[in-house]
């Protein structure tokens, strides 16, 4: 087990937070010590019984964690989805969202080409109303947590970033229940995202981040950076 990713507290300088390989996120309070060996808070959720594969573990390695703002919620991102967990319950995460559910059945081919230990990033908007992450093939995600938000959009980080959602008057538009349905399927077309998009590993979008105080987010493709106005 290593440490994958750590970060204060937004307004607690003595609050810290740090991610494992294991999957488990630790809370650690620098003024009962300044060895980080225990942890006052613990935040994992544990895989079902029965459910465990070679892959297991590295799947549920936390790549990034982010503090929203507000300071309450915690943002993770492991290889499959995102999580946001709340300080003060330490028994699982208030949501999970669902980015690359539809890669399950290729886990074998993304091992031996060792696309699975791709670290993706994720972060919180300043209002702490949405969340985003990447995906491949140069791919986005924003997703709403509010109560009663059901925003899941997919962009492209390209000169055109709508190219993606190009309208289908025979498809009805997902909301993040449907997004979340069809994704879990995959096996309908293994290399395809939730909108049917054709994955390419060799084009990943790792590193994002939403402006502090404005509706923007930077984005980190190959050797350009993109804005956009979220």
């Amino acid at each position: 087990e290593v440490i994958t990713c750590a970060e204060f507290h937004p307004t607690h300088c003595n609050t810290l937070a740090y991610s494992s390989s294991k999957g488990a996120i630790r809370l650690i309070d620098l003024r009962q010590s300044a060895l980080c060996d225990n942890h006052s808070k613990l935040f994992e959720e544990h895989e079902a019984p029965g459910s465990k594969s070679f892959f297991t573990e590295i799947i549920a390695s936390v790549s990034d964690i982010k503090f929203a703002r507000d300071g309450r919620h915690i943002l993770s991102r492991d290889y499959m989805t995102l999580k946001l967990w709340d300080l003060n319950m330490d028994s699982g995460p208030v949501a999970t969202f669902q980015v690359h559910e539809h890669l399950r059945p290729k886990l074998c081919d993304l091992y031996e080409n060792d696309s699975i230990f791709d670290k993706f990033e994720c972060c919180l908007s300043g209002d702490g109303h949405r969340l985003a992450t990447g995906s491949y093939s140069n791919l986005f995600r924003v997703f709403g947590c509010t109560s009663g938000n059901t925003e899941a959009t997919t962009l492209e980080a390209s000169r055109n970033p709508m190219r993606r959602q190009v309208a289908n008057p025979t498809r009805p538009t997902r909301t993040l229940t449907s997004l979340t349905r069809a994704v879990r399927r995959g096996g309908e077309n293994a290399g395809a995202d939730g909108n049917g998009n054709s994955n390419d590993f060799s084009t990943k979008l790792l590193h994002l981040a939403w402006h502090p105080t404005e509706n923007s987010i930077a984005c980190a493709a190959g050797n350009s950076l993109y804005m956009y106005y979220a």
